[in-house]
């Protein structure tokens, strides 16, 4: 099992004055000031071009901000060459996105193995328990040599986080992972994200746009302008609602403010 540095305040993630502008444009993210404690779950709410994926492309090193800094475990990823940032986000980082990413060609045992292929580690028995025993803890054991198109989407999701475990992430980031999923599947998709947090101490930062999915967490932030305008600690899903239906009030207040 990896051993998880943390940043001196004891996150596993923290964000400095993270700004990310495009073009000559208005920033997409603007000085926000983030930190993610080990082991918690945290929700990323907001409105449609709020920032919310600008925040998790960043936090995760899939872009460099324009300002400020970003830190996993301690590391600070500005300080990283390229290749060094590709050996982060494989071996300390774990990604579940809502278009999956499964290898077609791959069946599903071999899709849960990838990232460990990636780190070097070499094909034989043990590299396949470890995958049949992701695959077990989600439900997928006896599915290990079906192609991600013999199953159903929840399936296909439920594999995804099992990849995105097998290596033992310091931070999983999950990027609307239940939006095309029904009620049910996305409510047994959520309860394994829990579960890596509260039975193997992961980390996991959650973007949606679904009260309901935000239930799940310990918190719930909400950008808007790319801002931080509001935190919900143990959210419930009137308390959510609420929050995002005020979020037209605080665009306004930070179009005055400028």
């Amino acid at each position: 099992m990896t051993t998880t540095a943390v940043t001196e305040n004891g996150a596993a993630l923290a964000l400095d004055g993270v700004s990310r502008v495009y073009g000559g444009g208005a920033p997409a993210l603007d000085r926000v000031d983030l930190r993610v404690p080990r082991g918690r779950f945290l929700a990323v709410m907001g409105r449609s071009g709020s920032g919310k994926s600008t925040l998790l492309r960043c936090a995760a090193g899939l872009e460099r901000p324009t300002a400020g800094r970003v830190r996993i475990g301690g590391t600070d990823l500005a300080t990283l060459r390229p290749a060094g940032l590709t050996r982060l986000r494989r071996d300390r980082i774990g990604f579940v996105f809502q278009s999956l990413n499964l290898v077609s060609a791959l069946n599903v045992r071999e899709n849960v193995t990838l990232p460990l292929l990636l780190a070097g580690a070499r094909e034989g028995t043990e590299l396949d328990a470890r995958a049949l025993a992701g695959l077990d803890a989600v439900g997928l054991a006896d599915r290990a040599e079906d192609r991600p198109e013999n199953l159903s989407g929840g399936q296909r999701q439920r594999v995804a986080i099992a990849r995105a475990l097998v290596n033992e992430p310091e931070v999983v980031f999950a990027d609307e992972p239940t939006a095309a999923l029904d009620p049910v599947t996305a409510a047994g998709v959520l309860a394994l994200l829990r579960r890596a947090v509260d039975e193997r101490g992961r980390t996991v930062v959650l973007v949606t746009h679904d009260p309901t999915a935000a239930t799940w967490t310990d918190e719930a932030v909400f950008l808007e302008r790319g801002r931080i305008v509001g935190r919900l600690d143990r959210p419930d899903e009137a308390g959510v609602r609420e929050a995002l239906g005020g979020l037209g009030e605080a665009a306004r207040h930070l179009a005055v403010a400028g």
